[in-house]
């Protein structure tokens, strides 16, 4: 569970840079998957709409917070 949860997080880290890259740039890497974010959930949202740069940069921010809690949560491998 910890794995997958560490990788749900490296997704929103993902989804977060590639959401404020995109409000930027253009995004033309893996668009339809990392903008997700974007199209479905800052759309339909006013207030995100006005905020759509520190939105994706939280989500990119929570999903930091869940990997690094998740490491945090590992049995220590070296230690007794």
């Amino acid at each position: 569970m910890r794995k997958f949860l560490q990788g749900l997080g490296a997704l929103l880290v993902l989804m977060g840079v590639s959401g404020a890259v995109d409000h930027l740039w253009a995004q033309p890497v893996l668009g339809v998957v990392l903008n997700a974010f974007n199209r479905l959930v800052v759309q339909n949202v006013a207030v995100l709409q006005e905020n759509a740069l520190l939105a994706n940069l939280g989500l990119a921010a929570c999903g930091v917070v869940l990997v690094v809690a998740m490491e945090a949560t590992s049995p220590s491998r070296g230690r007794n």
